[in-house]
């Protein structure tokens, strides 16, 4: 799996924060690691580092997850390691909504038929 993180002009400290984003999502997603190949992170200061106030950061996280769509979410929070970690909980809620869907899916696609006719053909008593 690939963790790409993007910042916009107004974010510094890149390596640190690149290396903080990439563990929080591994941490996130590890349980459905196996279905992701690669996840992109987009960090941004909403105000342009003109002001500062309440909810003007923002993570946008976007998951490629192998049969099915492409799976985003976004947190803006006051500080952007408190966005970074509420779109990796959204992350982890919506992976955990959409593997389970497409598990249940192959799940009920299984072949029903078959055990019954394996069976009649191996009793010498059946039709």
């Amino acid at each position: 799996m690939q963790i790409q993180v993007e910042t916009d002009n107004h974010i510094e400290g890149r390596q640190a924060l690149t290396e903080y984003v990439q563990g929080v999502i591994d941490d996130a997603v590890d349980k459905y690691r196996d279905h992701i190949t690669h996840v992109e992170a987009h960090l941004g200061d909403l105000n342009s580092g003109e002001k500062s106030g309440s909810n003007d950061m923002r993570c946008l996280l976007e998951a490629r997850v192998t049969g099915v769509k492409n799976i985003a979410v976004s947190h803006q929070a006051e500080s952007l390691h408190l966005a970074i970690d509420g779109a990796a909980d959204k992350l982890q809620h919506a992976l955990a909504s959409s593997v389970g869907k497409l598990q249940d899916q192959q799940r009920r696609a299984a072949p029903t038929g078959q055990l019954t006719a394996d069976l009649l053909r191996d009793d010498p008593d059946a039709v």
